[in-house]
């Protein structure tokens, strides 16, 4: 079989890019090696966050084009598959407690209105005394404020992956458990783990940390790093959606299917890819302490996985230096469910240039930062 695009890992990104290489016309084929979205991409989460408006930079300018459009390559999704991504433009709230922050998050309020073009677009970031959620995030743990923006979104990320999943399924040649061994650009034979091959005019890597390897060997030097995360799940059914909220390195996450989600830690250091319990603990502990609706709320779900993150930690979406065929998209740490579909449709006119204006994808993301 030959096929114009060969995906290797089926986790977000190599989704994404799947879809929009089928959305190309041409014809594809997605390995993964255990199941789809199995590792970093299952996890519980779900935050779609803008970066604080400050230190504007092109990076910080791609996630918010990104989020903004995220809402109709949601819809579209959900149209074409029936199925429900979980997803809400649900806000998110930080509590202040410091005269820094605040100081600091006063000073941010007119720059979101430049940056996030609120005339256009409605999306404010202010800064209130109090909220309309007062059940949710507890007054006492945000005793000089609150930090109330309108542009994050939340959607359940294995509901998402599933989504996606059901869209290619009848569209391109999914191979779950099928490992992938390289790519001899020459014939174009792509080499699998069960002794088999395939024939492809190009290949794009997509394979979350463990595809930092062969990179590595490439640059002669280490280009990504795996970083566990870990969260957990509970049962908590909201009567109406609640906002995101964020506090000490912890976002606490209301679904609509009654789960609220905790997380994540990020541990560049790791021996086990399981949950600890005692990190999971402390997690929850923390979330109660601003959140104390969910004391008592019992744990349907616990996860840790491995994400990618580039050396230089923004994505990395090319052409692999020193190849003519070989592609990735990889390294979208956090931030992968909201930015996906922009990085894949960027790395489509990185392959294919088409007149018109193009998506601009920062010097950052590009593989001469990472691997020079």
């Amino acid at each position: 079989m030959t096929y114009d695009i060969v995906v290797v890992g089926g986790g977000i990104f190599g989704l994404s890019v799947a879809k929009a290489a089928l959305g190309k016309g041409l014809k594809v084929a997605l390995l993964e090696k255990s199941t789809i979205a199995s590792g970093a991409s299952a996890g519980l989460v779900g935050a779609l966050m803008p970066h604080v408006p400050s230190k504007w930079n092109e990076k910080k300018q791609f996630q918010l084009d990104a989020l903004i459009q995220l809402s109709d390559i949601v819809a579209e999704l959900e149209d074409a598959t029936g199925l429900s991504v979980g997803y809400s433009r649900a806000g998110r709230l930080i509590p202040l407690y410091t005269e820094h922050k605040l100081e600091h998050s006063l000073a941010r309020v007119e720059e979101a209105k430049q940056r996030w073009r609120s005339d256009e677009t409605g999306f404010t970031f202010n800064v209130v005394k109090e909220t309309p959620f007062s059940d949710w995030l507890t007054p006492e743990a945000a005793p000089l404020g609150i930090i109330w923006d309108t542009l994050a979104a939340r959607a359940n990320p294995r509901l998402v992956s599933s989504g996606l999943k059901a869209f290619l399924e009848t569209r391109v040649d999914i191979m779950e458990h099928t490992e992938f061994l390289g790519f001899d650009e020459t014939t174009g034979t792509v080499s699998l783990g069960n002794s088999e091959s395939l024939s492809a005019d190009r290949i794009v890597l997509s394979a979350g940390y463990e595809g930092f390897e062969p990179l590595s060997a490439i640059a002669g030097k280490t280009i990504g790093i795996g970083v566990k995360g870990q969260s957990l799940q509970l049962e908590y059914k909201a009567e109406k959606p609640l906002p995101v909220i964020y506090d000490d390195g912890i976002y606490v996450v209301s679904h609509s299917n009654g789960t609220v989600a905790i997380g994540s830690t990020s541990e560049q250091e790791w021996t086990s890819k399981e949950p600890v319990e005692d990190d999971i603990q402390k997690m929850l502990a923390k979330a109660i302490a601003f959140c104390p609706s969910l004391k008592g709320a019992p744990i349907t779900g616990r996860w840790a996985g491995i994400r990618p993150k580039c050396k230089k930690r923004d994505p990395l979406v090319g052409l692999v230096p020193g190849k003519d065929k070989t592609w990735v998209a990889t390294g979208g740490f956090k931030i992968s469910y909201a930015i996906s579909h922009r990085i894949a449709a960027c790395l489509m006119q990185e392959m294919f240039p088409e007149q018109g204006k193009p998506i601009h994808l920062p010097e950052s993301f590009k593989p001469a930062h990472h691997f020079g």
